[in-house]
């Protein structure tokens, strides 16, 4: 399927694009896949949350296992000492 683009006056970018000896307008083939992703996104399912979700108010460290672990806190340290 050959392309081939029509050039304006000059080194201006071209209104239309032939292909297979037809000419179509970019502004309507812009458009067109405009409303093509719009119907795409509509379709698709949304999932919603199974539970509510809940601000984490926890420090940035002892949000994961791994920063628990690597910055732990006093109360952990003195627990861990006594028990």
């Amino acid at each position: 399927m050959p392309v081939r683009r029509s050039r304006g006056e000059g080194g201006k970018r071209p209104d239309t694009i032939i292909i297979e000896g037809r000419a179509y307008s970019w502004r309507a083939i812009l458009e067109a896949r405009r409303a093509q992703l719009e119907a795409w996104r509509k379709a698709q399912p949304q999932q919603p949350a199974l539970f509510t979700l809940r601000e984490d108010c926890r420090p940035k460290a002892q949000r994961t296992a791994a920063g628990r672990y690597k910055e732990p806190t006093l109360l952990s340290i003195i627990g861990d000492a006594g028990g």
